[in-house]
Formats: C-alpha cells, sequence, structure tokens
C-alpha cells in the first residue's frame, strides 16, 4: 500500500514537471532559446578572411542581405559598416550581439535559413570577442 501511494506521488510529480519543463527552455517571447558554442580565443579571427567569406556563402545572396535587399548589407564592401550602424553588434557581450542571436536561431526567422551553423557562429562570436575589428 505504502509503495502504491510513492508511485502515485511520483507519477503525479513527472506529470506536473512534464507541464511546467516546456517553458523552462524558452525566452519571455516563448522562443527557444539556443546556447552560444564554446569559442577558442587564442585563434584569430579575421573580418575579411573569415567571417566575409561566410557571409558571402549564405547570407550576401540574390534577395537576402545584398545591397538593395534586406538588413543589414552583408556585401563585401557594405558588411563591417552596416553591422554596427545597424547595432547588430556588442563588443561588451558578444554573445547578446542581434548578430548573434539571429544566427543562433533565437529570433523569428533562421539565418541562415538552412538553421543555425555552429562553425558560423564560432568564428562570429570570436571576431566579436575579439573586438569586432575591421581586419
Amino acid at each position: 500500500m505504502k509503495q502504491q501511494r510513492v508511485l502515485s506521488i511520483l507519477a503525479f510529480a513527472m506529470l506536473l514537471l512534464s507541464m511546467i519543463a516546456p517553458w523552462g527552455c524558452t525566452s519571455e517571447s516563448g522562443i527557444l532559446t539556443i546556447e552560444p558554442p564554446e569559442i577558442d580565443t587564442t585563434v584569430q579571427v579575421s573580418f575579411s578572411m573569415d567571417i566575409v567569406p561566410e557571409f558571402n556563402k549564405s547570407c550576401n545572396t540574390s534577395g537576402c542581405h545584398n545591397t538593395g535587399s534586406f538588413a543589414p548589407d552583408l556585401s563585401p564592401e557594405n558588411a563591417y559598416g552596416a553591422l554596427f550602424a545597424g547595432n547588430y553588434i556588442d563588443t561588451l557581450t558578444p554573445e547578446s550581439s542581434e548578430l548573434m542571436q539571429w544566427l543562433l536561431g533565437n529570433r523569428n526567422i533562421d539565418m541562415p535559413p538552412t538553421g543555425p551553423d555552429e562553425e558560423l557562429n564560432k568564428k562570429v562570436l570570436t571576431w566579436i570577442t575579439q573586438g569586432a575589428k575591421d581586419n
């Protein structure tokens, strides 16, 4: 009888937890919050050599984030200025940068559309952590 009561209490606790748990993984807006990746800040990341080529592969394409399309303009000649002018970069709290939040999938639309790219995210977060230099 005592074992039956313990099992009933355990089942009730699990049911209660399953009802509460989904809200523990979301932000106030109800969007799942994905944590930033682990990075190695000893590896230097260059904006022109490492970040711009990544933007050219997945972001700076016709109809996406090229000149005349959606902000920010990530074309090689405009990307750096557009990221700072649009407040997409926060060097004080890099993981909170608007750019990182989009890349992590913590906004309404996945960027890139194929979903979060861990290697791209590592490069961008490392670059921002290193001061987001125009190098």
